[in-house]
């Protein structure tokens, strides 16, 4: 059992959608936010940094998103759907783009790699996180 999921059930408040999914949500951004931290200073520390200059500014950005859409997902006194709808969307679109980004190193930069499958995963939680928030 994850801490996320410890303080979900937890909280006095019941979760405004599905317990699972919301778990599930708020450890994909927190996961996609590390490796998004961790691959930026990887890049940082190629030899052609100036090659992964956009890379890396995607990188912070997204982890700054996943991060704060975490944040967001974890208050569940007075809960605002539209609110979350909104910061889901801007992390869906973040991971997208940051995805689509290590993509492109992947094939020669492992930590690429590892950051374009989190910002899979991640996308695949927050766009699942959608379709709750709008049932």
């Amino acid at each position: 059992m994850t801490h996320a999921q410890q303080m979900i059930e937890a909280h006095p408040a019941e979760p405004a959608v599905d317990a699972g999914i919301l778990n599930r949500c708020i450890e994909a951004c927190y996961d996609c936010a590390q490796s998004c931290t961790a691959c930026a200073d990887a890049c940082l520390g190629e030899e052609d940094v100036q090659m992964l200059t956009r890379c890396i500014r995607l990188n912070l950005d997204c982890a700054d998103v996943c991060a704060t859409t975490g944040n967001v997902l974890s208050r569940e006194v007075e809960f605002d759907p539209a609110l979350a709808k909104a910061i889901v969307q801007a992390c869906v679109a973040a991971c997208s783009v940051c995805r689509d980004e290590c993509e492109r190193h992947a094939e020669h930069l492992e930590h690429c790699r590892v950051c374009a499958d989190s910002c899979r995963a991640c996308e695949q939680a927050c766009n699942e996180m959608l379709r709750s928030l709008a049932a």
